[in-house]
Protein backbone atom coordinates (compact mmCIF):
# COMPACT_ATOMS: atom_id res chain seq x y z
CA UNK A 1 0.00 0.00 0.00
CA UNK A 2 1.55 3.45 -0.58
CA UNK A 3 1.67 5.79 2.04
CA UNK A 4 0.06 9.19 1.86
CA UNK A 5 1.63 11.86 3.68
CA UNK A 6 0.33 15.82 4.33
CA UNK A 7 3.08 18.22 4.07
CA UNK A 8 2.85 21.03 6.42
CA UNK A 9 2.89 23.57 4.75
CA UNK A 10 -0.17 22.21 2.29
CA UNK A 11 -3.54 21.96 2.33
CA UNK A 12 -4.17 18.15 3.62
CA UNK A 13 -7.55 17.14 1.94
CA UNK A 14 -5.77 14.13 0.37
CA UNK A 15 -4.22 12.31 2.95
CA UNK A 16 -7.29 12.93 4.79
CA UNK A 17 -9.54 11.86 2.80
CA UNK A 18 -7.15 8.91 1.75
CA UNK A 19 -7.44 8.15 6.07
CA UNK A 20 -11.47 8.34 5.99
CA UNK A 21 -11.58 6.13 3.15
CA UNK A 22 -9.48 3.11 4.65
CA UNK A 23 -11.43 4.09 8.35
CA UNK A 24 -15.07 3.93 7.16
CA UNK A 25 -16.96 0.93 7.86
CA UNK A 26 -14.26 -0.76 9.86
CA UNK A 27 -14.08 -1.05 13.72
CA UNK A 28 -10.70 1.27 14.98
CA UNK A 29 -8.35 1.13 17.31
CA UNK A 30 -6.55 4.11 18.86
CA UNK A 31 -3.15 4.62 20.52
CA UNK A 32 -2.92 8.36 22.00
CA UNK A 33 0.88 9.63 23.00
CA UNK A 34 1.88 12.81 24.76
CA UNK A 35 1.37 14.81 21.24
CA UNK A 36 -2.25 14.86 21.66
CA UNK A 37 -2.57 16.64 25.21
CA UNK A 38 -0.17 19.34 24.12
CA UNK A 39 -3.18 21.60 23.35
CA UNK A 40 -4.56 20.89 27.03
CA UNK A 41 -0.93 22.83 27.93
CA UNK A 42 0.78 19.80 28.81
CA UNK A 43 4.61 19.58 27.53
CA UNK A 44 5.26 16.95 24.49
CA UNK A 45 8.64 14.50 25.29
CA UNK A 46 10.20 14.77 21.95
CA UNK A 47 8.57 17.72 19.68
CA UNK A 48 9.74 20.37 18.85
CA UNK A 49 10.59 23.16 21.96
CA UNK A 50 10.30 19.59 24.26
CA UNK A 51 12.64 20.34 27.26
CA UNK A 52 15.33 18.21 27.89
CA UNK A 53 14.67 15.12 30.78
CA UNK A 54 16.38 12.99 33.12
CA UNK A 55 14.08 11.17 34.16
CA UNK A 56 14.38 9.27 37.28
CA UNK A 57 14.45 5.58 36.78
CA UNK A 58 12.58 2.63 38.78
CA UNK A 59 15.59 1.40 40.65
CA UNK A 60 16.87 5.01 42.00
CA UNK A 61 13.31 5.61 42.99
CA UNK A 62 13.23 2.39 45.03
CA UNK A 63 17.26 2.78 46.50
CA UNK A 64 17.28 5.88 48.52
CA UNK A 65 14.73 8.37 50.59
CA UNK A 66 16.45 10.78 48.95
CA UNK A 67 15.43 9.78 45.45
CA UNK A 68 11.96 9.82 46.17
CA UNK A 69 12.17 13.59 48.17
CA UNK A 70 13.18 14.64 45.07
CA UNK A 71 10.61 12.88 42.72
CA UNK A 72 7.68 13.70 45.26
CA UNK A 73 8.61 17.05 45.52
CA UNK A 74 8.63 17.84 41.97
CA UNK A 75 5.30 15.86 41.52
CA UNK A 76 3.52 17.50 43.94
CA UNK A 77 3.90 20.84 42.34
CA UNK A 78 3.05 19.33 39.17
CA UNK A 79 0.46 17.12 39.85
CA UNK A 80 -1.75 20.39 40.94
CA UNK A 81 -1.14 22.07 37.46
CA UNK A 82 -1.29 18.50 36.00
CA UNK A 83 -4.97 17.65 37.46
CA UNK A 84 -6.27 21.45 36.40
CA UNK A 85 -5.77 20.69 32.63
CA UNK A 86 -8.35 20.36 30.40
CA UNK A 87 -9.57 17.84 27.77
CA UNK A 88 -8.63 19.01 24.28
CA UNK A 89 -10.80 19.05 20.87
CA UNK A 90 -8.64 15.67 19.94
CA UNK A 91 -9.74 14.32 23.77
CA UNK A 92 -13.15 15.23 23.13
CA UNK A 93 -13.27 14.31 19.56
CA UNK A 94 -12.38 10.27 20.58
CA UNK A 95 -14.56 9.92 22.84
CA UNK A 96 -17.57 10.62 20.24
CA UNK A 97 -16.09 8.61 18.14
CA UNK A 98 -16.48 5.72 20.34
CA UNK A 99 -19.82 6.70 21.22
CA UNK A 100 -20.59 6.81 17.38
CA UNK A 101 -19.43 3.49 17.43
CA UNK A 102 -16.40 4.12 15.22
CA UNK A 103 -13.61 2.94 17.33
CA UNK A 104 -13.67 -0.03 20.47
CA UNK A 105 -11.79 2.46 22.72
CA UNK A 106 -8.70 4.11 23.62
CA UNK A 107 -4.72 2.75 24.48
CA UNK A 108 -2.97 6.00 25.25
CA UNK A 109 1.01 6.15 26.65
CA UNK A 110 -0.31 9.14 28.74
CA UNK A 111 -0.66 9.40 32.17
CA UNK A 112 -2.87 12.66 32.20
CA UNK A 113 -6.31 11.05 32.86
CA UNK A 114 -7.88 13.16 30.14
CA UNK A 115 -9.34 10.50 27.52
CA UNK A 116 -11.79 9.52 30.92
CA UNK A 117 -12.38 13.11 31.82
CA UNK A 118 -12.93 13.83 27.94
CA UNK A 119 -16.19 11.09 28.39
CA UNK A 120 -14.07 8.02 26.53
CA UNK A 121 -15.87 4.85 28.25
CA UNK A 122 -12.77 2.29 27.47
CA UNK A 123 -9.83 3.75 28.17
CA UNK A 124 -6.31 1.23 28.82
CA UNK A 125 -4.07 3.82 31.00
CA UNK A 126 -1.14 1.67 28.99
CA UNK A 127 1.47 3.42 31.05
CA UNK A 128 -0.87 4.22 34.45
CA UNK A 129 -2.27 7.28 35.72
CA UNK A 130 -0.99 9.96 37.86
CA UNK A 131 -4.51 9.92 39.75
CA UNK A 132 -3.68 7.14 41.61
CA UNK A 133 -1.41 6.21 44.14
CA UNK A 134 -0.20 2.54 45.43
CA UNK A 135 1.36 0.97 48.28
CA UNK A 136 4.52 -1.14 46.78
CA UNK A 137 4.13 -3.41 50.20
CA UNK A 138 0.73 -3.97 50.34
CA UNK A 139 -0.84 -2.61 47.68
CA UNK A 140 -3.32 -0.50 49.26
CA UNK A 141 -4.55 2.28 46.61
CA UNK A 142 -5.05 5.99 46.97
CA UNK A 143 -6.50 8.81 45.40
CA UNK A 144 -3.59 10.98 44.41
CA UNK A 145 -5.78 14.11 45.71
CA UNK A 146 -5.95 12.70 49.15
CA UNK A 147 -2.04 12.61 48.90
CA UNK A 148 -1.75 15.32 47.81
CA UNK A 149 -3.83 16.83 50.66
CA UNK A 150 -1.21 14.99 52.77
CA UNK A 151 1.54 16.38 51.55
CA UNK A 152 0.15 20.28 51.26
CA UNK A 153 0.08 19.82 55.15
CA UNK A 154 3.49 18.19 55.55
CA UNK A 155 5.45 20.67 53.18
CA UNK A 156 3.50 24.06 53.17
CA UNK A 157 6.86 25.71 52.31
CA UNK A 158 6.63 24.09 49.08
CA UNK A 159 3.64 25.99 47.72
CA UNK A 160 6.06 28.86 46.57
CA UNK A 161 7.37 26.77 43.45
CA UNK A 162 3.99 27.23 41.37
CA UNK A 163 5.74 29.29 38.83
CA UNK A 164 7.79 26.27 37.61
CA UNK A 165 7.60 24.67 34.46
CA UNK A 166 6.16 22.07 33.86
CA UNK A 167 7.42 18.85 32.74
CA UNK A 168 5.44 15.93 30.43
CA UNK A 169 5.08 13.40 33.39
CA UNK A 170 3.31 15.85 35.21
CA UNK A 171 6.31 17.41 37.78
CA UNK A 172 8.71 20.44 37.91
CA UNK A 173 12.23 20.66 38.67
CA UNK A 174 12.81 21.26 42.22
CA UNK A 175 16.20 23.00 43.18
CA UNK A 176 16.02 22.37 47.33
CA UNK A 177 13.91 19.17 48.74
CA UNK A 178 16.13 18.06 51.70
CA UNK A 179 13.19 19.61 54.27
CA UNK A 180 10.52 17.84 52.24
CA UNK A 181 8.75 14.83 53.77
CA UNK A 182 7.77 11.91 52.11
CA UNK A 183 4.65 10.58 52.42
CA UNK A 184 4.07 6.58 53.63
CA UNK A 185 1.15 4.21 53.60
CA UNK A 186 -1.12 4.68 55.94
CA UNK A 187 -1.95 1.09 56.23
CA UNK A 188 1.56 -0.69 56.09
CA UNK A 189 4.07 2.29 56.30
CA UNK A 190 5.62 1.40 53.28
CA UNK A 191 6.84 3.45 50.21
CA UNK A 192 4.54 4.98 47.91
CA UNK A 193 4.45 5.10 44.10
CA UNK A 194 2.00 6.66 41.69
CA UNK A 195 0.30 3.94 39.45
CA UNK A 196 2.28 4.66 37.09
CA UNK A 197 5.32 2.60 34.79
CA UNK A 198 8.81 4.54 35.75
CA UNK A 199 11.87 4.30 33.12
CA UNK A 200 13.08 0.71 33.59
CA UNK A 201 9.79 -0.91 34.65
CA UNK A 202 7.76 -2.96 32.48
CA UNK A 203 3.98 -2.21 31.54
CA UNK A 204 2.13 -4.85 33.96
CA UNK A 205 1.45 -7.77 31.68
CA UNK A 206 -2.62 -8.06 32.19
CA UNK A 207 -2.53 -3.74 30.55
CA UNK A 208 -0.88 -4.70 27.76
CA UNK A 209 -2.98 -7.47 27.18
CA UNK A 210 -6.06 -5.54 27.05
CA UNK A 211 -4.37 -2.95 24.55
CA UNK A 212 -3.21 -6.04 22.36
CA UNK A 213 -7.05 -7.27 22.49
CA UNK A 214 -8.19 -4.17 21.54
CA UNK A 215 -5.96 -3.89 18.33
CA UNK A 216 -6.00 -7.50 17.63
CA UNK A 217 -9.83 -6.93 17.46
CA UNK A 218 -9.56 -4.11 15.22
CA UNK A 219 -9.47 -3.87 11.30
CA UNK A 220 -7.62 -0.58 11.42
CA UNK A 221 -5.35 1.28 13.75
CA UNK A 222 -4.95 4.86 14.47
CA UNK A 223 -1.36 6.23 15.69
CA UNK A 224 -2.39 10.07 17.39
CA UNK A 225 0.45 12.15 19.09
CA UNK A 226 2.97 9.38 19.23
CA UNK A 227 6.47 9.31 18.32
CA UNK A 228 6.76 5.33 18.96
CA UNK A 229 9.87 5.59 20.51
CA UNK A 230 8.66 3.80 23.33
CA UNK A 231 8.75 -0.07 22.97
CA UNK A 232 4.94 -0.39 24.15
CA UNK A 233 3.61 1.57 21.20
CA UNK A 234 5.83 -0.06 18.62
CA UNK A 235 4.91 -3.33 19.87
CA UNK A 236 0.84 -2.50 19.31
CA UNK A 237 2.08 -1.37 15.82
CA UNK A 238 3.97 -4.59 14.86
CA UNK A 239 0.39 -6.53 15.93
CA UNK A 240 -1.75 -4.33 13.78
CA UNK A 241 0.92 -4.66 10.61
CA UNK A 242 1.59 -8.15 11.36
CA UNK A 243 -2.58 -8.76 10.93
CA UNK A 244 -2.36 -6.58 7.42
CA UNK A 245 -4.74 -4.09 8.85
CA UNK A 246 -3.88 -0.41 7.60
CA UNK A 247 -2.84 1.83 9.80
CA UNK A 248 -3.19 5.91 10.04
CA UNK A 249 -0.34 8.00 12.08
CA UNK A 250 -1.16 11.85 12.48
CA UNK A 251 1.40 13.41 14.09
CA UNK A 252 3.63 16.39 13.65
CA UNK A 253 7.21 15.31 12.50
CA UNK A 254 8.44 11.93 12.33
CA UNK A 255 7.71 8.99 13.86
CA UNK A 256 9.27 5.23 14.12
CA UNK A 257 6.33 4.29 12.43
CA UNK A 258 6.08 6.29 9.49
CA UNK A 259 7.41 3.60 6.98
CA UNK A 260 4.78 0.92 8.09
CA UNK A 261 1.69 3.81 7.85
CA UNK A 262 -1.06 3.70 4.61
CA UNK A 263 -1.24 6.97 5.27
CA UNK A 264 0.92 9.65 7.76
CA UNK A 265 -1.07 12.81 8.30
CA UNK A 266 1.23 15.67 8.95
CA UNK A 267 -0.82 17.83 10.96
CA UNK A 268 -2.23 18.41 14.67
CA UNK A 269 -4.26 15.60 16.53
CA UNK A 270 -7.19 18.03 17.64
CA UNK A 271 -8.16 19.16 14.44
CA UNK A 272 -7.89 16.02 12.42
CA UNK A 273 -9.83 13.86 14.68
CA UNK A 274 -12.18 16.54 14.84
CA UNK A 275 -12.59 15.81 11.04
CA UNK A 276 -12.52 12.22 11.17
CA UNK A 277 -15.80 12.47 13.58
CA UNK A 278 -17.51 15.09 11.03
CA UNK A 279 -16.94 12.52 8.27
CA UNK A 280 -17.54 9.48 10.20
CA UNK A 281 -20.05 9.75 12.84
CA UNK A 282 -22.88 9.11 10.54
Amino acid sequence: MTQQTIPAATPHTAALDAAIELLDGREVAVLTGAGLSTDSGIPDYRGEGAPVRNPMTFSQYLSDVEYRKRYWAGSHLGWKRFAGSAPNAGHLALAELENGGVINGVITQNVDGLHLRAGSQRVVDLHGSMDRVTCLQCSQMYARADIAARLTAANPWLERGDDLALNPDGDVQIESYDDFVVPDCSVCGGVLKPDVVFFGEFVPLERFSEATALVQRAEALVIAGSSLVVNSGIRLLEKATRRKVPVIIINRGITKGDSRAAVKIEAGTSETLAAFVERLVH
